[in-house]
């Protein structure tokens, strides 16, 4: 009898075993893509974003727009800096993130000597990791520049950096300390277009003292909202001084040819203007980023 219970017991465990096997080779998809991780749907977009106003917004553009399109899109907002949300784009978790060119560029390439919007572009999409790509970028940017403030402009006929080389009346420079050794600092303004300036570190009150006229040329954000707020002008940088940052769609390129049709018309539309009004309406009309973005692709025609 013992013997008989055994041999029992034992083909009960290889149907057991045969039974797991099967389930096991039920749940593995030979077909799929090992790239998407197991608890990602492929149909659907996950839309990413850093802990930033302005990049949320865009984000939130982004995923309204191909909802409308008719897309399954899932939103993972406010990640942090690049460190914290690369990998998951690098892994699949997400498919599309609204990046700024010049900058990501850094982060892969730290040597780059890639400075105009074009250029820079360029590169990026020869330094990316595969698996990723970008689609168009937009005018809009997040870069410094160097801005002063509408009546300069006015006064002294003023739409480039190369024209504070006709300037005759001496030239402040306000920025953060770390300015002056930067290379686009006065060193670079003086080598690249002859401007002569001296330079006081103004910190984080530079916007307030270029209104003020503390200083008459400021290091200043292009996406800032005080440049709408403020009425400043940022001045055209034909030699590319500074590093080109445009915004630009990061997206994984297993879904980069779907999305293309959606998000490539809201690079087009997307100006520095446009980007900064979005700022503005964050900042100081407190609306949220759902509502910022439902208006805008309206107006766009996006919608």
């Amino acid at each position: 009898m013992h013997t008989a219970r055994t041999r029992v017991a034992a083909v009960i465990a290889l149907i057991a075993g045969g039974v797991l096997a099967l389930s096991g080779c039920a749940q593995s998809d030979p077909l799929a893509d090992p790239s998407t991780p197991a608890d990602v749907d492929p149909a659907t977009i996950v839309v990413g974003s850093q802990a930033y106003y302005s990049n949320e917004i865009i984000a939130e553009i982004y995923a309204q727009a191909l909802e409308g399109a008719g897309f399954t899109v899932e939103r993972s907002f406010n990640i942090g800096q690049r460190d914290a949300y690369l990998p998951s784009i690098e892994s699949g978790e997400i498919t599309l993130f609204p990046e700024y060119s010049g900058n990501l560029l850094q982060f892969f390439d730290a040597d780059t000597d890639a400075r105009s919007p074009e250029d820079v572009y360029a590169a990026l999409a020869d330094a990316l990791p595969d698996g990723l790509t970008v689609l168009d970028q937009a005018t809009a940017s997040d870069q410094d520049s160097y801005t002063v403030t509408r009546a300069f402009a006015d006064e002294h006929d003023l739409t480039s950096i190369a024209d504070l080389a006709g300037v005759d009346v001496p030239l402040t420079l306000g920025g953060p300390p770390e300015l002056a050794e930067r290379p686009y600092g006065p060193t670079g303004l003086k080598d690249v277009y002859g401007v002569d300036v001296s330079f006081s570190g103004t910190g984080d009150t530079t916007v307030e003292e270029l209104v003020a006229g503390t200083v008459n040329v400021a290091n200043v954000y292009t996406a800032d909202p005080r440049i709408q707020t403020e009425d400043l002008v940022v001045l055209e940088d034909p030699e590319a001084l500074f590093l080109a940052s445009n915004v630009v769609p990061l997206v994984s390129e297993t879904v980069a040819d779907e999305v293309a049709g959606v998000i490539n018309p809201i690079s087009a539309a997307l100006t520095p203007e446009g980007l900064v009004a979005l700022n503005v309406k964050s900042t100081q009309d407190k609306e949220s980023p759902a509502d910022i973005a439902a208006a805008w692709l309206s107006e766009n025609g996006l919608d």
